[in-house]
């Protein structure tokens, strides 16, 4: 199966369940909710600011958990988000620091520390210079970061404040290829189906474009 060599995840409402704007307080450590990792053993399942959880989707777990184990070689993952205010965006940094994808491993721990070898190239805000634009903002300078073509990309994306995703498809053309990343829309959260959609509509656009 042909992989994309960049998977970008929406983060609220898309990877996980939450909408940041709408926490109350950035979680730390002693906010941590303990429970079974599908099935890998006992980890941080969650995280709690105030009265709400905050938990990865079932396609977001998967997903990360196949990554973790090299399943997908080559491919690299990415956040993407136009979280509302800086609150918002330390909320959503901080869950990454401590959610975890197999037990002691964190969604940030292996998504900047093994993908990237410590390097943030996360766009996560709405704050200069980003915006609420992903097409304007987030994917250049994503692009920028890590060198991979917008036709190379996977992005997953709720939609349910703009579309996002329709945005990035045709806003982030290559020019020899006039073609963007490959998107999924996630209404109700990156599901297992959604994420198994995504892989295959991008192994769709490679053949097309081994065609063209």
């Amino acid at each position: 199966m042909a992989l994309p060599e960049l998977c970008v995840f929406d983060l609220d409402a898309c990877f996980w369940d939450q909408e940041m704007f709408e926490m109350s307080r950035v979680p730390e450590k002693s906010d941590v909710v303990r429970s079974d990792l599908n099935g890998r053993g006992e980890g941080v399942v969650g995280v709690m600011s105030g009265r709400n959880k905050i938990a990865l989707h079932k396609g977001s777990m998967l997903a990360l958990q196949n990554h973790y184990d090299g399943k997908f070689q080559g491919m690299r993952v990415a956040f993407a988000s136009s979280a509302d205010t800086p609150f918002a965006e330390k909320v959503g940094r901080a869950s990454l620091k401590l959610l975890e994808v197999v037990p002691g491993v964190t969604v940030w721990d292996l998504v900047v520390g093994r993908d990237w070898e410590g390097v943030d190239v996360n766009q996560i805000g709405r704050q200069p210079p980003l915006s609420s634009n992903k097409a304007k903002s987030h994917f250049p300078r994503l692009k920028e970061a890590t060198g991979i073509r917008y036709d190379r990309m996977l992005f997953f994306d709720d939609c349910n404040w703009g579309d996002h995703c329709t945005m990035v498809a045709t806003g982030c053309r290559e020019s020899d290829t006039g073609v963007g990343p490959v998107t999924v829309r996630t209404p109700r959260g990156l599901g297992e189906t959604e994420w198994q959609i995504g892989l295959e509509k991008y192994e769709e656009q490679t053949k097309k474009l081994s065609l063209a």
